[in-house]
């Protein structure tokens, strides 16, 4: 096997996807057994957003909604015209699997490509390389996050290729390979796009790096002459795709913030006290505190009990290594941009985190945490091998090795004894409303196969998953034209609303949804009533629509 410096995929990145494949298969098998694709609410969501894009009264990319970036439902649309996949969650998960296999590789790739640069011994830098992609492809939380249709994992892959292509590009500018600079500039920007149609960490990401670009490119004359034209496309890529998503908002709902300032915002859903009564969650408008929680959930995510306060020591360590003694290594610093902006989202942007051990002991976000992984993989495996040739013994140099291995098993150990933070969190708020879905859906599928109903599908779109009913056999909320306000009264739901019997054959009503409040007095049959535990009941009507 070659140890020559490579920047393609060479035989020993296709040897960790294959080893990282092969976890992500077994981790997958092991929690659909089990039934825990779909726990997370969110992750229920983001299929059946995808699954309204071709299965809907009206069909199309205005079924993407405003709220969450359209890329991971748009990969999942292929997998989602199987009904078996869509079900199960499945169609969900094939793309967090596949985006778990290429963060890996570039972890990978990273870090022996940052460790040749710096002219280190190949066998080090093979040892550090693949201890850095042990740690991020063995960790607990990361592996369940990946069977889910949840979008970390796929922004966290598009992340570290970012990073991966704007460190190669400035390893090409420093050796003066102008032609391969600008190309490793154009893969970063490509990625900085998709990361940016994933999570709106992307846009933070993509203003960070293109300062950090430009600075490099700009501070020599010779630079600015030869990849002036690179610098101008790699912004315009970075700046697109926000671009795109706020001329979308601003065309289809007639305000370019709608998805930060609609009904169905973070902002939204906090004011209307669906999380800790009125009260201002951990760290509003408190930077010190908002830190210490973003903190305080990576710590969760990568160990339990004392251990934890290992890997920020690492964190620190191997910043301290890059800033005061390998300093041209600074672009791995940009590893930690998860950091600051998680801290200013709680702090400013009514995106709290709740965490079991701090107030208000629960689970919330605490997967945010998982955005940290990278940084701690990359940084810990940095000061190892910076330690690592600071002994001259071999024996000194084989102990550090098997200690750093020793403290990746004991985190992990305690993590899967304790059971996965995510899993946790997904499972702790999971049940009540599992249960309510899996008896409505029970329920309705008794009702007959060709007739028509009325739900609002914010809530438990889950219900129609389980009992199979395809959604275009449901008038819904996404049926209406959004660019009317502030209401369409010739949109199909808005109609069928105000006169359910000649739309649809039966309404479900849970209580205070939009269907509840609007069927209100209205000349229907109640049928049945579910109700369960910790959940509002819903309330099954026959419309007395006559045969169609």
């Amino acid at each position: 096997m070659s140890l020559e410096r490579t920047d393609g995929w060479d035989r020993e990145i296709t040897l960790v996807s294959q080893i990282a494949a092969a976890a992500s298969l077994f981790s997958f098998l092991f929690y659909f057994r089990r039934g825990d694709l779909l726990l997370y609410g969110d992750a229920v969501a983001h299929i059946n957003i995808a699954r309204r894009v071709i299965d809907s009264r009206t069909p199309g990319p205005l079924q993407l909604g405003t709220v969450w970036l359209p890329l991971p439902h748009l990969l999942m649309i292929p997998f989602l015209f199987s009904d078996a996949a869509w079900r199960t969650g499945i169609a969900g998960s094939i793309p967090s699997m596949c985006a778990y296999v290429f963060g890996t590789a570039g972890i990978f790739r990273l870090v022996r490509g940052w460790l040749r640069w710096g002219e280190q011994t190949s066998v080090s830098t093979r040892i550090t390389a693949w201890l850095a992609a042990a740690v991020y492809a063995a960790n607990p939380n990361l592996l369940y996050l990946e069977t889910t249709a949840m979008t970390e994992v796929l922004y966290s892959a598009l992340f570290i290729w970012s990073i991966l292509h704007a460190s190669e590009f400035y390893q090409a500018g420093a050796g003066f390979d102008q032609r391969q600079a600008a190309s490793s500039l154009r893969k970063c920007g490509w990625c900085l796009a998709a990361a940016c149609l994933t999570r709106y960490d992307g846009w933070f990401l993509a203003g960070a790096l293109s300062i950090a670009v430009s600075w490099v490119i700009l501070r020599s004359q010779e630079t600015r002459t030869a990849l002036a034209p690179s610098l101008a496309r790699f912004i315009l890529l970075a700046v697109a795709a926000p671009v795109i998503w706020l001329g979308y908002n601003a065309l289809v709902y007639r305000d370019p913030l709608e998805f930060q300032r609609g009904r169905y915002s973070a902002r939204a859903i906090e004011q209307k006290g669906t999380n800790i009564g009125s009260l201002p969650h951990p760290g509003w408008h408190d930077l010190r505190v908002s830190f210490s929680y973003v903190l305080k959930a990576a710590e969760d995510n990568m160990a339990e009990g004392w251990l934890q306060q290992v890997w920020p020591g690492l964190l620190l360590a191997g910043t301290s290594v890059i800033v005061l003694v390998r300093r041209r290594f600074w672009p791995l610093l940009l590893l930690a941009i998860p950091l600051p902006f998680y801290t200013l989202s709680v702090a400013y942007g009514s995106v709290p985190i709740y965490l079991p051990q701090w107030w208000p002991f629960s689970y919330y976000n605490v997967r945010f945490g998982t955005e940290l992984i990278p940084a701690f993989a990359v940084l810990a495996a940095l000061t190892l091998d910076w330690a690592f040739h600071g002994a001259r013994l071999r024996w000194t140099k084989g102990g550090m090795v098997v200690g750093f291995v020793t403290l990746v098993a004991a985190s992990y150990a305690g993590v899967w004894k304790a059971q996965p933070i995510c899993y946790r969190e997904a499972s702790v708020n999971s049940p009540t409303r599992i249960a309510f879905e899996k008896e409505l859906a029970a329920t309705l599928s008794k009702l007959p196969q060709n007739s028509d109903l009325l739900m609002y599908l914010g809530n438990h779109v889950g219900a129609l998953q389980d009992a199979a009913i395809p959604l275009r056999r449901v008038i819904n909320e996404g049926n209406h034209r959004p660019w009317k306000k502030p209401a369409d009264p010739e949109g199909l739901w808005e109609r069928a609303l105000a006169d359910p019997s000649r739309y649809v054959d039966y309404v479900i009503a849970i209580d205070q949804d939009p269907v509840a409040e609007k069927i209100q007095h209205r000349d229907l049959v109640s049928l049945v009533v579910v109700h369960t535990r910790g959940q509002a009941p819903a309330t099954i009507y026959w419309t007395h629509r006559p045969e169609h």
